[in-house]
């Protein structure tokens, strides 16, 4: 489904991603743990063709970019990216001036030309699977922040990708609404979404992933299943950094 081959990030002299190869397979959910600075993010972003590289590969279904691609065809290539890889930012990023469900319906309508009836249609079923049918016609800063992020979830199921990529998706969340949001994240893993995510929730990392990647200074330090990778980790900078998270 998503195969990163060799990708180097560079901001100038610094190099945030060191050769990272990572591949998910369809219906796994990669769970991308690690300090912070060590990529994560930036991972993402590169993934999604928010951000260009130096250097290396990202496949996304049939879809490649590389460093090579002329501007046309990348941004070509890149618009269908984000087509079949929804992404979930930290910070919502919702619509302020439209409904619930009107931030929901928005990219169907304009984006897949979905008549109305169906895109509100969608919506509401979307709304009742993040448990926020009640709130459809709120605006969003009458909503918690739990709320908000179970609504861009929503909003980015409503494009019916092939992946998601969650942002640290609870950081900016206490502890009762990121619960919130960790089981709407766990029910579509139950359900075979396949997803990235990268959090710093160790709870949300071992109830929903598959398969567990570190990074530590923007390299792959280990990967493995969560029992192996939590319980018997075999790189010392992943035994240091699970004892210094919260949650292990």
């Amino acid at each position: 489904m998503i195969a990163v081959d060799n990708l180097i990030k560079r901001y100038g002299d610094r190099t945030v991603l060191d050769g990272i190869s990572l591949h998910v397979k369809r219906g796994e959910v990669a769970v991308v743990v690690g300090p912070s600075g060590g990529g994560k993010s930036t991972f993402l972003r590169c993934v999604n063709g928010l951000e260009d590289f130096q250097a290396g590969s990202v496949r996304v279904a049939e879809l490649e970019v590389t460093p090579q691609l002329l501007p046309g065809e990348r941004g070509r290539r890149v618009a269908l990216v984000r087509r079949c890889a929804g992404m979930v930012f930290q910070q919502f990023n919702l619509f302020p001036h439209r409904t619930v469900l009107e931030n929901i319906i928005e990219a169907p309508l304009h984006v897949l030309h979905v008549p109305r009836d169906q895109a509100v249609a969608e919506a509401e079923r979307l709304l009742q699977r993040v448990g926020l049918e009640a709130q459809r016609n709120q605006m969003p800063d009458t909503l918690s922040g739990g709320q908000q992020q179970r609504v861009a979830i929503a909003r980015a199921l409503a494009m019916k990708p092939e992946v998601i990529l969650f942002d640290e998706p609870t950081s900016a969340l206490d502890p009762r609404m990121a619960a919130e949001v960790e089981a709407v994240i766990a029910a579509l893993a139950e359900a075979g979404q396949t997803m990235i995510v990268a959090t710093h929730s160790m709870r949300l990392a071992r109830r929903a992933g598959t398969t567990i990647h570190v990074f530590q200074d923007g390299r792959v330090l280990e990967s493995g299943p969560p029992r192996q990778i939590f319980d018997a980790p075999r790189e010392e900078g992943t035994r240091r950094f699970f004892a210094e998270a919260d949650g292990v």
